[in-house]
């Protein structure tokens, strides 16, 4: 997976399964995953689409 990041380093990590369910929904090439910390939940939108948001919970590391 290819990603474009900017901000400060950080370490973060997903149920993978759950990541996947989100990601196969959408149906654009580009989705945006928004985040604070490595503690906070993840949304997940679509490019050029905010009807479809997801929520993921990251795991501890």
């Amino acid at each position: 997976m290819e990603v474009e990041y900017s901000g400060e380093e950080l370490e973060i990590g997903f149920n993978g399964a759950y990541l996947l369910d989100a990601i196969n929904v959408i149906s654009t090439k580009m989705a945006q995953l928004a985040f604070t910390d490595s503690n906070s939940s993840c949304l997940i939108t679509e490019e050029d689409n905010e009807d479809n948001k997801f929520i993921i919970m990251p795991m501890r590391l």
